[in-house]
């Protein structure tokens, strides 16, 4: 949820930070500081804004922050990704390692949720008719309870994080250098090519797995962007549904993450992402036609849930695939993806507000 501009560039720094120096465990920890900096000013009321401050006030307050928190979210993603090619070799074990990541993530997400879901239910507000109705939608009495969400949020995430940096030791390969004037000018037969990060721009795989990865961060991101607002505007639901919704995808994703390697095994990468497509468009069909949801709701969130963590996982699994055994520049592939997926998200959401602005 990134703008098009700013976040993005320093998402390509980050990517370059870690691909181009043998200091990667600092950059992640650097990131992880950024996070924990900016992030709870994002969910918390404007200092020193009021009823009649100008909306491009707001957003040269706000947008610092943003950007800081997308340079860190970007350097401890990336490390955190180009770990997967450098820890396993085999494409199923891959996969594996993929779904396992994604599932502790839809843990995360869900205990956000949870949270999210149990601050809204014990907000209190008088019992009146009127109030019931103000407490059942969405609105500016409820930044009291995002503010907290996002400390509970920093505060729990600053305690694993540190477990990680402390518990984790990372592993030195020896790393090959760039050839000079004194490098032989033919190389051993059984010497593997050195792939440099300007090399994979003249790869045709790059693009086609960076447009697969960016299609795929766009159906994933937009859902996840938009689903409060059709929750809440278009289905006219209460307000606890922002939170249940998104609790019942992530914990069907949850739970499909772990037939990623079978499933793969079975039928291989490509018709995994397929059928993965096919599940997702089966949500979009049944949405598109259905006038009301009652109790459906739920089934069409385990729909999109399943369909967005098979086609993630399975694109990640795509990208460390194009990596293979050049993990010294999959910082760089990384970054590469998360760049595209960002444009392109913020050029998707300022097109979408454009043709649909907020009322």
């Amino acid at each position: 949820m990134s703008a098009s501009g700013s976040p993005g560039a320093h998402a390509w720094k980050a990517c370059g930070a870690i691909a181009d120096s043998d200091k990667g465990p600092r950059c992640p920890g650097n990131g992880t500081v950024c996070v924990l900096l900016s992030f709870p000013f994002i969910f918390s009321p404007c200092l020193g804004c009021g009823a009649g401050t100008p909306e491009w006030a707001a957003l040269l307050y706000y947008g610092p922050f943003i950007v800081i928190f997308q340079f860190g979210w970007a350097a401890v993603q990336i490390a955190h990704l180009s770990l997967i090619p450098e820890l396993v070799t085999n494409d199923h074990e891959k996969v594996e390692l993929t779904a396992l990541r994604y599932a502790f993530t839809v843990v995360a997400n869900i205990t956000v949720y949870g949270a999210a879901w149990l601050l809204l239910r014990l907000q209190g507000s008088p019992h009146t008719d009127v109030a019931r109705d103000v407490r059942d939608q969405l609105g500016v009495q409820d930044v009291r309870v995002f503010q907290n969400l996002s400390l509970l949020v920093v505060g729990v995430g600053a305690i694993f994080s540190l477990l990680f940096h402390v518990g984790t030791r990372e592993g030195r390969r020896p790393r090959a250098e760039e050839p000079d004037e004194h490098s032989p000018l033919l190389a051993p037969p059984t010497a593997q090519p050195l792939l440099l990060w300007k090399h994979w721009l003249r790869e045709p795989a790059f693009y086609q797995v960076g447009l697969l990865y960016m299609s795929t961060r766009l159906i994933v991101n937009l859902s996840q962007t938009y689903i409060a607002m059709y929750l809440t505007y278009s289905l006219n639901l209460p307000k606890k549904f922002i939170a249940t919704i998104p609790l019942v995808m992530y914990v069907s994703g949850f739970c499909s993450s772990f037939l990623m390697k079978p499933v793969n095994k079975c039928i291989g990468r490509n018709l995994t992402y397929f059928v993965g497509l096919l599940v997702i468009l089966a949500f979009a069909a049944w949405v598109a036609l259905a006038d009301r949801f009652g109790v459906a709701v739920y089934v069409a969130a385990v729909l999109l849930g399943t369909g967005c963590a098979t086609i993630l996982v399975t694109s990640l699994a795509m990208t460390a695939d194009l990596i293979g055994p050049h993990t010294h520049s999959g910082a760089f592939v990384y970054g590469a993806m998360s760049f595209s997926d960002k444009v392109a998200n913020g050029l998707a959401v300022m097109a979408i507000q454009s043709l649909h602005p907020c009322s």
